[in-house]
């Protein structure tokens, strides 16, 4: 963590005061949290990270994990001499590929976060969607200026999530920790992209919270400033004017879907600032933007 020695003995008592109040409002509620972008990458930050969701189940609260791996993913296929291909930014996924993805996501990815969260007394249970097969997949068609529907292997789209497994392992007081793959019908295996699985896992738990950890400080408007606070209509006039486009538009996406279908507050937050998920969780101010489920123009943050 952070070095604290020049921070008073009274200011470290008024910074467990402040987050009192969100302890006893948060206890009991599940949150989903996308892990990717530099805070899986860097040392230091995967540290903060673990350290930050395990203080939050020992608070009550439930953090269920689903992360990416694309930096991890990229160095193995380099390995074998394999060069990556994307197509709208979606990566193009042949058999070969997919074969890498599923052994550094299901494999090396997942097990190193569910070891460096039990090392902190986490508790940490690491699965895929086709365990249990709890999250069925189907192929994702790209649309590209060239071509509508263009085939970019085994790449898929959630056809639907069953919670139950992950119920169960929430119920055992475990913190579910998910690699976004999918199973087809025929029990061929699907890569989706986390946000996407982040958002629907939001969606079927009810969570009360959906973060989003990222590379960017939050959701900015025409003029560059960071928004604290946003509502669906806000949200909307900014897609409409083309201030929120390119890579923002999938997380955007996933964000609007959940805050429309059940997730109370969607959190874009910056995964890059040690100790974000505690900052923007237990702090009166925070350090990202948050979505309010309301489609209320005077937002007001909770």
């Amino acid at each position: 963590m952070s070095d604290t020695k020049h921070i008073s003995p009274a200011q470290k008592a008024e910074i467990l005061s402040e987050a009192l109040p969100y302890i006893r409002r948060f206890s009991g509620k599940t949150i989903v949290i996308k892990y990717g972008g530099n805070a899986m990458t860097e040392p230091y930050l995967k540290e903060c990270f673990v350290k930050d969701v395990a203080l939050l189940k020992l608070c009550g609260l439930n953090p269920v994990i689903v992360h990416g791996g694309g930096p991890q993913i990229n160095e193995m296929l380099n390995k074998v001499g394999k060069q990556g291909e994307f197509v709208q930014g979606m990566r193009v996924t042949d058999g070969e590929t997919m074969d890498i993805v599923e052994m550094v996501l299901g494999g090396h990815v997942n097990k190193e976060i569910v070891s460096l969260l039990n090392l902190y007394g986490g508790k940490a249970v690491g699965i895929t969607g086709r365990d249990g097969h709890f999250i069925k997949a189907k192929k994702l068609l790209v649309d590209t200026p060239e071509c509508n529907g263009v085939d970019i292997g085994q790449v898929g789209e959630v056809e639907s999530i069953d919670c139950t497994l992950i119920k169960d392992i929430i119920e055992h007081g475990h913190i579910p920790v998910i690699a976004p793959i999918g199973v087809g019908r025929q029990g061929e295996a699907f890569n989706i992209n986390a946000d996407l699985v982040a958002g629907k896992l939001a969606e079927g738990l009810r969570a009360e919270k959906l973060l989003l950890l990222t590379n960017i400080a939050g959701v900015m408007d025409e003029n560059g400033e960071l928004m604290p606070c946003l509502s669906l209509k806000r949200i909307n006039e900014l897609i409409a004017n083309g201030t929120l486009h390119g890579g923002m538009l999938p997380k955007i996406s996933s964000a609007l879907e959940a805050a429309r279908n059940g997730v109370k507050a969607v959190h874009i937050i910056d995964g890059r600032l040690p100790n974000a998920l505690l900052l923007e969780i237990f702090t009166d101010k925070g350090i990202g933007s948050m979505i309010l489920a309301e489609d209320d123009a005077n937002c007001v943050p909770d």
